[in-house]
C-alpha cells in the first residue's frame, strides 16, 4: 500500500481512538505529524475533517436517544426541550471564543511542545479533580441547571489549546459542577456534534482550496473519515463502561507518561 494511505490510515485510528477519551485528538495528530515528518499545516483541515467520521459514530450508537428527544420535541415535552437547551447552551461559547481567536488557535496548532505540556498538566488536573469532587447531583443531561450548563461550556473552551482535550475538558467541567461520570462522558459526546460540527464548517471557509491538494484530496478524506468512524465505534461503549466502573484516573496517567515521552523526544530531535 501506498506510504500516503498508510499515513491517512494511522491518522484515522489516532481520531477514532482519541476523539472522545480525555487525551486530546487534536494533541495526538500534531505529534504525529511530528513523528511521521509531514507537514502538519498541509493536513490540518485533514485533521478537522476526519473528526466528523467519529461524530457520526456518536449518532450511530447513541441514535435512539436522538430519535427520542426529537419525538419529545415535537411533543413539546420539558425534558427533551431541556436537554436541547443544555447543548446549545455549552455550544455557545465554544462557537464565539472560537471565532474570536481563530488565527491564535492556529499558531497554537504547530507547536508540539504546547501539546507535551498540555498533556502533563491536564493530566495533573484530572488526577486532583477525581480526588477532590465528591458530590454528583445530576443523573441526566436534561436535569443540568442551565448556569452549570454554561459553566461547563466555558471550561470546554480551555480545549482550544492544543493538548488540552475537548471531552476531557468538558467531563472535567461537568464533574466539577456535580454531574456524576457517565453522564459527564455522554455530554462531552453529545456535545461534540455542534462543536466539530462549527470547526468543521469553519476550516471548509477559510481552507476549503486544501481538500483539492494531492495531500488532502477527497479519496484521503474519505478514507480518514471511515477508519476514524469505525474506531470510534468500538472505543466509545468501552469508554463508558470504563470510566463508570474506575474513573478517568487511567487516562490521567497516560497523559502524564505520553507528555513527558513527548517533551525528551522533542528535546532530542
Amino acid at each position: 500500500m501506498d506510504l500516503h494511505y498508510l499515513t491517512v490510515i494511522l491518522l484515522g485510528i489516532v481520531e477514532g481512538l482519541t476523539e472522545f477519551l480525555p487525551v486530546s485528538s487534536t494533541g495526538h495528530l500534531i505529534l504525529a505529524s511530528e513523528l511521521l515528518g509531514y507537514d502538519a499545516s498541509t493536513w490540518a483541515m485533514f485533521n478537522v475533517v476526519i473528526q466528523l467520521g467519529a461524530i457520526l459514530a456518536v449518532v450511530v450508537l447513541y441514535w435512539r436517544t436522538f430519535w427520542a428527544v426529537g419525538m419529545g420535541l415535537l411533543r413539546r415535552e420539558p425534558v427533551s426541550w431541556r436537554f436541547l437547551r443544555n447543548l446549545l447552551i455549552a455550544f455557545i461559547p465554544s462557537a464565539i471564543i472560537g471565532l474570536a481567536l481563530h488565527d491564535y488557535i492556529e499558531i497554537l496548532l504547530g507547536a508540539p511542545q504546547v501539546v507535551a505540556w498540555a498533556l502533563i498538566v491536564g493530566g495533573i488536573a484530572i488526577l486532583l479533580i477525581e480526588r477532590a469532587v465528591k458530590e454528583q447531583r445530576f443523573h441526566g443531561i436534561a436535569d443540568i441547571p442551565a448556569i452549570r450548563v454554561l459553566g461547563i461550556g466555558l471550561v470546554q473552551c480551555v480545549s482550544m489549546i492544543p493538548g488540552v482535550s475537548r471531552s476531557g475538558a468538558t467531563i472535567m467541567g461537568a464533574l466539577m459542577l456535580g454531574v456524576e461520570r457517565r453522564t459527564a462522558a455522554e455530554f462531552s459526546f453529545f456535545l461534540a456534534i455542534p462543536t466539530m460540527l462549527g470547526a468543521t464548517a469553519l476550516e471548509l471557509i477559510k481552507k476549503g482550496d486544501q481538500i483539492t491538494s494531492a495531500a488532502v484530496g477527497w479519496d484521503s478524506i474519505a478514507l480518514g473519515f471511515v477508519v476514524s468512524f469505525i474506531v470510534a465505534l468500538l472505543v466509545i461503549r468501552w469508554f463508558v463502561g470504563l470510566v463508570s466502573k474506575h474513573g478517568f484516573a487511567p487516562f490521567a496517567w497516560y497523559r502524564i507518561v505520553a507528555g513527558i515521552a513527548a517533551l525528551v523526544w522533542l528535546g532530542t530531535r
